[in-house]
């Protein structure tokens, strides 16, 4: 059990990395894109990733296709409004910041989970409130306020915590790489079909070839494995624990943004990384004989 504890981290890691440096993408292929299309874009091409994978080793193992259906559905809303919301506020702030907003699901996450009775150590409380600190340090400025990009990102968060509630009980009760192709399809129509919409000037099939690299990153590496990893990591972890996993993302995206898009981090933001880092860690360190129990997603389904 405690194998598949430290493996499921390690593949949660992962997945905060591949989700922060893709942050940089996402920002750059907004110069082709507009959120939508982008998002339906990376999101399809995920999609295509995982069908040859699913033909050819899950074929037969779907016994309850509407109790798959429904959850893929719910999953694909929810990913979504949180993707929408992210993309459309990288238009107004920085990689760095989006991937650090973002993270404030790690207090939505034991907060929305308060609800349906699952049980939190004192150390993921912990490790959130410092991480918190971090978040302010970074994205609220001296006079209090806040950008319209810093606000979308903040919003989508929510949606992004509802995301990994949600998958820390599916996962455990459907086939894990039908799951995460049919949200990603669903998810991606649901995009283009905005984008047709809203976005006609830049929806174009000459663009999505301009934003080929970007998209390539963002729809293999993020959603097609990224994604698809999360799912199965979370078999193992409880969601609150997962969440501060992949909250790493933040740390991951400024450090991208400071790589590729010369973006960099003051006194105030570096400072707030380093609390971000130090609430991750802390979250990982049972700090009472209750939090060395607290029973795992799987064991109370």
């Amino acid at each position: 059990m405690q194998n598949n504890k430290y493996t499921a981290d390690l593949i949660l890691l992962l997945v905060a990395a591949v989700w922060g440096f893709s942050l940089v993408a996402q920002s750059m292929g907004l110069d082709y894109l507009g959120p939508f299309g982008f998002n339906a874009g990376r999101f399809l091409l995920g999609a295509l990733v995982l069908i040859p994978v699913c033909l050819l080793w899950q074929r037969g193992t779907v016994s309850n296709w509407p109790a798959m259906l429904t959850g893929s559905v719910a999953a694909g809303f929810i990913l979504f409004m949180g993707a929408s919301l992210q993309q459309a506020g990288l238009q107004y702030t920085t990689a760095g910041n989006a991937g650090f907003i973002t993270s404030m699901y790690i207090v939505f996450v034991p907060v929305f989970g308060l609800v349906l009775a699952h049980k939190t150590g004192i150390n993921t409380w912990l490790g959130a409130a410092v991480a918190v600190a971090g978040l302010y340090l970074l994205s609220i400025g001296e006079d209090f306020t806040i950008n319209p990009g810093d606000a979308l990102v903040l919003l989508g968060a929510a949606f992004w915590a509802g995301h990994v509630l949600i998958i820390s009980r599916l996962a455990q009760q459907l086939n894990n790489l039908m799951l995460s192709l049919l949200q990603f399809i669903f998810c991606g129509l649901l995009c283009a079909l905005l984008a047709a919409f809203f976005e006609a000037d830049t929806f174009s099939g000459t663009n999505m070839l301009a934003a080929w690299q970007p998209l390539l990153f963002a729809g293999v590496l993020t959603v097609g494995i990224g994604h698809t990893l999360q799912v199965v990591g979370q078999r193992s972890a409880p969601a609150s624990h997962a969440a501060i996993i992949m909250s790493l993302e933040a740390v991951f995206a400024a450090l991208g943004g400071w790589l590729w898009l010369n973006e960099h981090l003051d006194t105030r933001q570096f400072t707030g990384c380093a609390l971000m880092l130090a609430g991750v860690l802390l979250s990982q360190f049972p700090l009472s004989r209750r939090s060395k129990t607290v029973p795992t997603q799987a064991e109370n389904a």
